[in-house]
């Protein structure tokens, strides 16, 4: 059987993942315990991702996503995004000893410290917020850090991958959100918008945004992989991207653990060490690569990101660093 890249951890990998602050900046996974199929805090055998997983995995922080299902659209974005913050943070509050929602990158490393994993709230596609920037300010509250503008459809902020035939990018509403979104402390997150979107964003956003689960396109032709001139552009903001595991974004077939990291090798080719890390996209997607198969596999990345010769501040950074310093950043704290 051939073996998997990082299936033996050396010494210098296990101490280099555990010392490590892990970000994910996407996942799909509270989907799951809307439909009563498992409880984040105990550990299954079902998906990608749950507490017990996640901190065998060395993970300190994972971004779930609040996804507005098509169903729901347009009109019952809000209502269902808070459907779904409701059972995300009753979750929250049931495991009190292995997780807390972070609203600060000081609470993330506070919530690592105690040996738990910070919870970050994101919202999935604009329609979550109900075409109001009142609710916005209130899901803010509420404890909203990052707003993926769209997914794949029109919605009222931009269009989404899916319209891309349009040419559409961000409407006025659109830009409004965005400088809202700035104003509040909220990330920006551009995956899944269309290329125009993309520029208008980079000209409307103050400071930096990211791509919290998207890949290079020069690697693997995808709409949903950024395209270089596009990477520079959110670099040049002082943004980062996460790597998705999504095998269709990854590789044209049979993707595995070194095709992602071939991305990272794209992208540090293209705009140096500080701008790329991982937005997993676990519970969203129907396979991984290969060895990549739920939470507990983030020291191989680790394993193989050393046998590529990277350094250790490098890695620390791909990790969970240049996350960190765009959060921090963005949320002020």
């Amino acid at each position: 059987m051939e073996a998997i890249p990082g299936e033996t951890m050396d010494e210098r990998a296990r101490a280099l993942h555990n010392a490590s602050t892990v970000v994910d900046t996407h996942c799909d996974t509270i989907l799951s315990m809307m439909r009563g199929e498992r409880r984040l805090g105990e550990r299954s055998d079902k998906g990608h991702l749950d507490l017990p997983r996640l901190r065998e995995g060395g993970v300190a922080a994972q971004f779930f996503a609040v996804y507005i299902e098509p169903q729901f659209k347009p009109d019952r974005g809000l209502q269902r995004a808070l459907e779904v913050i409701d059972v995300l943070l009753r979750e929250l509050e049931a495991f009190p000893d292995q997780t807390e929602l972070a609203l600060s990158v000081a609470d993330i490393r506070r919530i690592q410290s105690s040996g738990r994993v910070a919870a970050v709230l994101a919202i999935e596609g604009g329609e979550g917020i109900g075409g109001s920037l009142a609710n916005l300010r209130v899901l803010y509250r509420l404890g909203l850090r990052s707003l993926g503008l769209v997914w794949n459809q029109r919605n009222l902020i931009a269009d989404g991958i899916a319209e891309r035939r349009t040419g559409g990018g961000l409407t006025t509403f659109g830009v409004e959100v965005v400088q809202q979104c700035n104003e509040l402390g909220i990330v920006v997150d551009v995956s899944h918008l269309t290329d125009p979107g993309f520029w208008h964003v980079a000209e409307t956003c103050k400071g930096p945004f990211m791509a919290s689960h998207s890949n290079a396109r020069a690697v693997c032709d995808h709409p949903r992989n950024l395209m270089d001139d596009q990477i520079k552009a959110l670099a040049a903001a002082g943004g980062a991207m996460g790597l998705n595991f999504a095998p269709a974004f990854v590789a044209p077939k049979d993707a595995t653990l070194a095709d992602l990291l071939d991305h990272l090798d794209h992208i540090v080719s293209l705009v140096g060490p500080d701008h790329v890390g991982l937005g997993s996209d676990f519970d969203g997607i129907g396979a991984t690569p290969k060895g990549l198969e739920d939470a507990t596999a983030f020291p191989r990345l680790t394993q193989a990101l050393v046998d590529r010769g990277y350094s250790d501040d490098d890695i620390r950074k791909f990790l969970g660093e240049n996350h960190l310093r765009v959060l921090k950043e963005v949320w002020r704290g």
